[in-house]
């Protein structure tokens, strides 16, 4: 191993920005080391890819990086390295053992891929042919030529207007849920540790594509996040009773094209997994607006909880609609198989 530099990352849009698990528990973000060697296990999956490689002095490091979901917007091919293959690789070192989390990969064929977003030729360290394609996480609009413009098709996330993360800094709290923000250990409590589904508000935040199907009295959509599907139903005398869940019970209707969801019995628990608590009793309302050149949808949702907030909360962000992609298996796993 040789350990070339060590600096602070504070770019918002490094490889840390889709970290399932909790990258600043595992990983130490403040350092950046380097290892050379041979690559002896490749796991193609999500939430993470998995690396092991064999390095000179005898030491086995275990590797991860974004999720194949991801990178396949970024345009990499699964098989752009494989076993036996000699590479470098820097990244954030784990806090425990020999690990980490990679941001740049240094290939065969002297190509080097930098698993950053919005990543410079100044991300280079030892290559000057850099390997990455983010234009697709940045699209501030998406293509205009969908013969129907509504909302049934698959819908993109994009990084582009600062909307992505549906989050804020900060929340209008109450004294209870203050109290229980501070007790949150997220190496514990992170409900989105160990492959745990994601329920509602939050797994409307997620960067994968979603795509919404009429089933006539029911609209389905479809997540790619953990092959998730939410039910909206569009005729009250045909709903189900309501049952307490982690994605609600859904009741839509239509203003115009705008499609209007109203969610109760969430028991999901949290509101983003950070440390925010919602009660049984948290209402939340949707709005889903295509443009008319059909190219994006905006979003916005209200959480309206009195346990958890002195005042509702209301987040916006946007998909855009890129056709050639589609939602596809995510197929969740913690390791091996």
């Amino acid at each position: 191993m040789r350990i070339r530099r060590l600096f602070i990352l504070f770019a918002l849009t490094s490889a840390s920005v889709f970290a399932h698990h909790s990258t600043a528990v595992k990983f130490d973000q403040s350092k950046t080391v380097e290892v050379e060697g041979e690559i002896t296990k490749v796991l193609w999956q999500n939430p993470h890819i998995l690396f092991t490689i064999s390095a000179a002095d005898g030491t086995e490091w275990e590797l991860e990086t974004h999720s194949v979901s991801i990178l396949r917007r970024m345009d990499s091919p699964e098989s752009f390295v494989e076993i036996g293959d000699s590479v470098k690789v820097a990244g954030w070192p784990a806090r425990q053992g020999f690990g980490m989390f990679v941001n740049n990969m240094l290939l065969p064929s002297g190509e080097e891929f930098v698993f950053k977003f919005k990543a410079e030729p100044s991300d280079l360290i030892w290559s000057d042919r850099m390997w990455s394609a983010d234009n697709k996480w940045f699209a501030a609009t998406g293509d205009t030529s969908a013969e129907t413009l509504g909302i049934f098709r698959v819908w993109s996330s994009t990084l582009s207007g600062g909307q992505f993360f549906l989050w804020l800094q900060e929340y209008p709290l109450t004294e209870e849920a203050k109290v229980l923000q501070a007790a949150f250990n997220p190496a514990v409590d992170n409900p989105l540790l160990y492959c745990q589904l994601k329920g509602m508000p939050a797994i409307m935040s997620n960067p994968y594509p979603l795509e919404f199907h009429d089933r006539g009295d029911v609209i389905e959509i479809k997540i790619e996040e953990y092959d998730s599907v939410r039910t909206i139903y569009m005729n009250s005398e045909t709903a189900v009773e309501p049952a307490a869940s982690i994605m609600g019970h859904s009741i839509g209707r239509w203003e115009d094209e705008t499609l209007v969801v109203e969610t109760s019995h969430v028991n999901w628990g949290h509101l983003s997994g950070r440390g925010v608590i919602l009660s049984d009793q948290v209402m939340i309302s949707e709005r889903f607006t295509p443009t008319e050149s059909g190219a994006k949808l905006e979003y916005e949702i209200t959480v309206t909880d009195a346990t958890a907030f002195t005042e509702p909360v209301t987040l916006s962000k946007s998909w855009v609609w890129i056709p050639e992609n589609e939602v596809e298996p995510y197929n969740c796993k913690l390791e091996e198989g």
